[in-house]
């Protein structure tokens, strides 16, 4: 099987300043390549600074990317601060759904906008491969039974066809573009599986395979010696018309491992020790790189799982060397041996080949004994507060406090609780209106002074059972930071074996789910014969898709999630994904663990968080002698053998050998045509934004602000999930009532991810979030509740749906700002993030500080990002958010300058002005232009007509 898109041509010009142009053989064929060597100082690189010097000498046009931007990456001080721009241009670009479908209406729209200032609908097409899988749309209604699968994929459908039709048109409209339909498999599992070339061929030449990703999770990747990352959808759009990313020369951070994992420990232990070790350190905006001894010893999967995780620590990547093992995976994924011989030559050719005696250059260093890694979970909101398991049953008791009583650690909006929530399969569920409506009060506790409220609960089986605070009632194999890695999905098959040959059985009120990212994995767990035992389990297949990692659980059992609603209990959620934030996994539970395949099964059989499945039993055999998690956990010598028994190469070339075809459900959608796409006045899934309109030829005068009103005041660690929710509709919400207003039945409303093509959801859903905490005093002096709401000072203060006093702002002709903390902006690489606040009238954000993607969203949405003076906040400098706001030395940027600081004067209604100077974050030249065009995508547009 070839690896897709490879393709030979005409050759791409370059300066070649350097001389760096040649050519390389390889079986019987030549390529062009450019060689690092041509320039002194590049054998000292990190291997990931070594792929961005061979993108400049590439691409060097003179204009853009110079020869002194090259000297300056070749001269790179590993110790300074970054603060020379590079201009790097991705290989291809890869998305999933919920962005991807957002993506695409802006094309269309540019498409149009092109045509009406005198251009050529066919300049807007995609530059470089793009390719998007469907993985996001499918939840986890039905569970536990041999149909699950198919009746979740039929529910899939019905929700999502308008949005399908729509993606079919793109991928028929735009050249370049390919799209992999529902039921395949996870993006980022797809990409390591098949789509990844490691080495890239087009038009002659080879280079490294390079990308961007509309899903922070793009790092995966890396695992395989792939440079990419995540960035806004915005972003994409441009990558794919060929606009270069700008960026400054990172610091690179070298993690050197050594030694090996010792039996017992898995993958997901490793990357939940790494996570905690890197957040710690501090890596957000700079690359990670693994190196040493102990590299040789990870296998592939592990070091996908590892990249993985990267957003969870911060850092832009975190990739490893290309070596021997890289080969072994990609001949055992099934990549053909002409390709795997073009990666092995050219990367011993380019010094891109792991030499474990050799330590490059790097700005900081971490170490890691891998022998030292020991059983682990995370929770219960963050992925990096890791858990050994030994004191799990200790940390969830302690924690316990803050959520049974009602509280869900919501104090200052400090913690990183999130609302990522999907519909009920029940359409008609009042879950998301239970949300506001339980009762706060101080939670009973037993005589040891544990919170306790036991309730009995009847299954509609006859079943009868009682749940508490802890109890586990989602259980879920998912996401594609596991489920890709066979080890601990084998791992999890024996362990279900075991169990059920011991004659245990999962608690009646755990909702469990197996939802693997790629068909492989349901290929060799039936050729293994472990899959009854997942079955036995209640793990029966639910759907290729991210499922309950990004929040598309399905309600809880019924009687279940009506007790937990109305008794309040503090329930929790165990699942083998990479984020865990406070309300992303389901509306009923507080509290969500991250855990390996093997122990979500393992708490599926123990039912409850407190229990220590290290010394107390998950339940009694058949014999009635109690069965410990280590009677069950199976060897590495077990999983082994599995592993080489059941997996071979053939299972990828067949499983993607149509890849883009999809099943008769897709096929037989109908499929809109033409260049540009006819817009049904009716959809509410897919319109027309407003990006363009007004837009001319050339772009105005950047202006100062003045007289901006504040729309919302919020502390740390607020998401992008805060700010624009992927989850369900509330009816009463503005969003529920547009759906409403347009015939749109409660049933029918479907999530905000599921309708991110239609700017009217998104713009009433940002800031919607029913865990966002606005800080805003009303007008009386009082306290916001938590949820999509602000105080309105064009009604005297009154408490307002935040999109409902936007517009009323908006008719004052008043432009607004949003204050916040530390780590504005963290989590989901969410363009409506950015989007909706702009289209909501927010001129400016002034926060502590943000995390790398929202900050380069907001300026590609025409917003200014501003960080407060060093050690202060909106509350150390007075700030109250009753303030009228000025904002000066906006204006230096329409001379081509970018000012390190603007002044900021904030007028109270009596009393003296607050001013101070804050920090512009407009990091590079190329992002000034963005903003003096209005955005990025006018930018690109204004580009395309010359």
């Amino acid at each position: 099987m070839s690896s897709p898109d490879q393709s030979d041509g005409g050759s791409t010009e370059s300066v070649d300043s350097f001389g760096a142009r040649g050519t390389l053989e390889v079986g019987g064929r030549s390529y062009e390549i450019f060689r690092l060597s041509a320039v002194e100082g590049s054998q000292r690189l990190p291997f990931s600074l070594k792929v961005l010097l061979e993108n400049l000498l590439r691409t060097e046009d003179g204009l853009v990317t110079t020869e002194a931007g090259i000297r300056a990456l070749a001269d790179w001080d590993p110790t300074a601060e970054p603060d020379t721009e590079i201009q790097y241009v991705p290989g291809r670009v890869v998305m999933q759904d919920f962005t991807g479908v957002p993506c695409i209406v802006d094309l269309a729209t540019m498409r149009e906008a092109v045509t009406e200032l005198g251009g050529d609908a066919q300049n807007v097409n995609p530059l470089a491969p793009a390719e998007l899988v469907i993985d996001h749309s499918v939840v986890a209604d039905l569970f536990g039974t041999p149909d699950a699968f198919e009746r979740n994929v039929e529910l899939e459908y019905q929700r999502n066809e308008e949005r399908y039709k729509f993606l079919r048109w793109g991928q028929t409209a735009f050249d370049e573009f390919k799209v992999v339909p529902p039921g395949t498999g996870i993006v980022h599992q797809v990409n390591i599986e098949h789509l990844a070339r490691v080495v890239m061929t087009r038009n002659g030449q080879a280079y490294p395979d390079t990308l961007v990703g509309t899903d922070s999770h793009t790092t995966m990747v890396n695992g395989l010696g792939v440079l990419g990352w995540g960035v806004g959808g915005i972003e994409a759009e441009a990558a794919m018309l060929g606009q270069p990313v700008s960026m400054l020369i990172p610091k690179v951070v070298g993690f050197q491992l050594t030694g090996e994992l010792p039996p017992g420990a898995t993958a997901t232990d490793l990357v939940l020790t790494i996570t905690e070790m890197l957040r710690e350190h501090g890596v957000v905006g700079k690359f990670v790189e693994f190196y040493g001894e102990g590299v040789g010893a990870v296998p592939l999967a592990n070091r996908a799982t590892i990249g993985n995780m990267s957003p969870e620590f911060g850092s832009t990547c975190a990739i490893f060397p290309i070596d021997d093992e890289t080969l072994e995976y990609l001949r055992f994924t099934g990549r053909d041996d002409e390709q795997v011989a073009l990666v092995e030559a050219y990367c011993k050719e380019q010094g891109l080949w792991h030499d474990p005696s050799h330590e490059p250059d790097y700005s900081e260093t971490l170490s890691l004994d891998l022998s030292t890694v020991v059983p682990s979970i995370a929770g219960p909101k963050r992925p990096q507060d890791r858990i050994r398991l030994d004191e799990a049953k200790q940390s969830f008791r302690q924690a316990l406090p803050d959520y049974a009583d009602g509280s869900e650690g919501t104090e200052g909006q400090t913690d990183e609780a999130v609302a990522e929530t999907f519909p009920a399969s029940d359409p008609t569920s009042e879950t998301e209106s239970r949300e506001e409506d339980r009762p706060v009060h101080r939670a009973p506790v037993d005589p040891n002074g544990r919170p306790s409220n036991p309730v009995p609960v009847t299954l509609a089986d006859g079943t009868q059972l009682e749940l508490d605070h802890g109890a586990v009632t989602i259980a879920a194999i998912t996401s594609c930071t596991n489920t890709s890695n066979p080890s601990v999905m084998v791992g999890a098959a024996l362990l279900a074996r075991n169990a059920v040959e011991k004659g245990l059985q999962r608690r009646p009120w755990v909702k469990t789910s197996l939802a693997p990212g790629s068909k492989v994995v349901m290929d060799y767990y039936e050729r293994s014969g472990l899959l009854p035992y997942l079955e036995k389990l209640g793990f029966n297949l639910v759907g290729y898709g991210c499922t309950t990692c990004i929040g598309n659980s399905g309600p809880l059992i019924e009687e279940v999630s009506a007790a937990v609603s109305d008794n309040d209990l503090a329930v929790t959620a165990v699942l083998s994904g990479n984020r865990n934030f406070e309300g992303r996994i389901n509306p009923d539970v507080k509290m969500n663990y991250l855990a390996s395949p093997p122990l979500v099964v393992a708490y599926a059989l123990a039912g409850t968080m407190d229990l220590d499945l290290t010394t107390e039993p998950l339940g009694h055999d058949t014999e009635g002698n109690p069965v410990l998690l280590e009677d069950i956990w199976p060897s590495p010598q077990e999983i082994g053998e599995v592993i080489a028994s059941a997996l071979s190469p053939e299972q990828f070339t067949q499983g993607y050998a149509d890849v883009f075809a999809g099943d008769e459900r897709w096929t037989s959608l109908p499929t809109p045509e033409g260049e540009t796409f006819t817009w049904d006045e009716d959809s509410t899934y897919v319109r027309k934004p407003p990006y363009f309109e007004g837009m001319s030829r050339e772009p105005g005068e950047v202006t100062d602000i003045d007289g901006a009103r504040v729309l919302l005041k919020l502390g740390d660690s607020v998401t992008t999930d805060h700010i624009s929710p992927a989850g369900s509709i509330k009816e009463d919400s503005p969003a529920g009532q547009y759906l409403k207003a347009h015939g749109v039945e409660r049933k029918d409303f479907n999530s905000y991810g599921s309708r991110r093509g239609n700017h009217e959801v998104m713009i009433r859903g940002t800031f919607a979030n029913i865990r966002l905490r606005n800080l805003l005093p009303t007008g009386d002096g009082g306290e916001l509740p938590q949820g999509g709401y602000t105080a309105d000072y064009t009604q005297g203060g009154e408490q307002a749906y935040v999109y409902d006093a936007a517009q009323h702002y908006a008719e004052a002709g008043t432009p607004l700002v949003v204050l916040a903390g530390k780590e504005y902006g963290s989590g989901s690489s969410r363009d409506w993030a950015a989007k909706g606040t702009t289209l909501l009238g927010v001129r400016a954000v002034v926060a502590e500080s943000y995390e790398r993607i929202h900050r380069s969203n907001l300026v590609g949405m025409g917003v200014l990002p501003l960080q407060f003076p060093e050690g202060q906040n909106a509350d150390s400098l007075g700030l109250t958010g009753t303030e009228t706001f000025a904002i000066s030395g906006v204006t230096a940027l329409n001379d081509g300058d970018v000012p390190d600081t603007v002044h900021v004067t904030a007028t109270p209604e009596s009393g003296d002005a607050i001013e101070f100077d804050a920090r512009l974050r407009i990091d590079t030249p190329g992002e000034a232009a963005y903003y003096r065009n209005g955005g990025i995508l006018p930018y690109v547009l204004r580009k395309m007509l010359g």
